[in-house]
């Protein structure tokens, strides 16, 4: 039965009032599949109020920081601490399906030798900070490329209808000013096997079609050593302040973008 013109236009005035009233909240507008995929730095290592103390899954990490922002999207968190490629290919990629809608992954710092390298940046000289570097430099610049190339082929095989973010490392130790823990040399060395890491994996991505997240410059005056940290000194690994503040950011903005 069609209404009146009268009671038409007076049911769409309710019906603004409604909205400005009770506004429709965006985040709660999204919905679909969310999986969490990768290795420490996306499970949330370091940032506490853990959820699996295996692999150290924290409630404060960026994946789930984004997942409670947004109710109605289903999400699976995967990413475990110490995953390598081979790991997330043997027990995270079951995870993905064709109704996965959003996937998220940080990994290939644990396959690039990141632990033995802090530790050895930590404790010995920097000769040997720069060699364990420069060793971590040939596997990321001649095999990781390939790793990550079939890893995202595969992604996108099981998720095909999914936006894909890649995320990167953000810089460990601010270069300036005076830091005790690590001498200033030392530091930039760590910066630069960073920006090869990162270009290589935000290059795997391009190659791939997906989304490159970068953590530097939201990290940037936040890094070990800094008036306020967002990585923690003892484990190396972000805050629950970081992933607050700088790794929900970065991943916000490209799925957005």
């Amino acid at each position: 039965m069609r209404l009146p013109r009268v009671v038409s236009i007076a049911l769409g005035a309710l019906a603004s009032a409604a909205l400005a009233l009770f506004p429709v909240n965006a985040s709660h507008a999204q919905t679909g599949e969310y999986v969490a995929m990768g290795d420490s730095y996306s499970s949330g290592t370091g940032a506490g109020n853990y959820t699996d103390i295996l692999c150290t899954r924290s409630a404060n990490a960026y994946p789930a920081l984004w997942a409670a922002a947004n109710p109605g999207t289903t999400f699976r968190f995967v990413a475990c601490g110490g995953a390598q490629i081979p790991d997330v290919r043997r027990n995270q990629l079951s995870a993905l399906s064709t109704s996965t809608t959003l996937v998220s992954i940080s990994i290939g710092g644990n396959d690039a030798g990141f632990a033995s390298t802090m530790l050895r940046c930590q404790l010995l000289t920097t000769l040997a900070c720069r060699r364990a570097v420069e060793e971590g430099r040939d596997y990321v610049e001649n095999q990781l490329p390939g790793e990550l190339d079939a890893l995202y082929a595969e992604i996108r095989r099981r998720a095909p209808q999914a936006k894909v973010v890649v995320l990167g490392y953000p810089y460990l130790y601010e270069t300036g000013g005076i830091c005790l823990s690590m001498n200033a040399t030392k530091r930039q060395i760590l910066k630069e096997g960073a920006d090869v890491l990162n270009n290589v994996i935000a290059a795997a991505a391009h190659r791939a079609g997906f989304t490159f997240g970068d953590a530097r410059p939201a990290f940037a005056g936040h890094g070990i050593c800094a008036s306020d940290p967002w990585i923690d000194s003892g484990n190396i690994h972000p805050t629950a302040k970081g992933h607050r503040l700088g790794y929900l950011p970065v991943l916000t903005g490209a799925i957005a973008s």
